[in-house]
């Protein structure tokens, strides 16, 4: 049973409980992926209770807008892939470079 945060400071923060229903989960996917905690430190061990307290935090809020917030994402993740692509292609370059010595 949860306690803390309650959803009594929880619906301060998000207007219905679909809605923090819905924003927890993201959150809660968010950080299962590796994203940046938007607090210094948990209570909760699980993920979806870290959404929560991030949220009753107020860092972390519905975004106004979230097709532009997944193509960023995406754009974001493919400047990744990218950067590992020349990185693994530069590595290769200085490993026959050394070879070729």
């Amino acid at each position: 049973m949860m306690l803390k945060p309650s959803i009594d400071s929880l619906l301060n923060q998000v207007n219905s409980k679909y809605s923090l229903v819905i924003l927890a989960s993201k959150r809660a996917h968010e950080l299962d992926a590796g994203a940046q905690a938007t607090v210094d430190s948990f209570e909760s061990v699980k993920s979806v209770g870290q959404a929560l307290e991030e949220i009753d935090g107020g860092t972390v809020i519905n975004d106004p807008n979230p097709e532009l917030k997944r193509e960023r994402l995406k754009m974001e993740s493919e400047e990744r892939k990218a950067q590992r692509e020349r990185e693994q292609r530069e590595l290769e370059a200085r490993i026959r470079d050394e070879q070729n010595l």
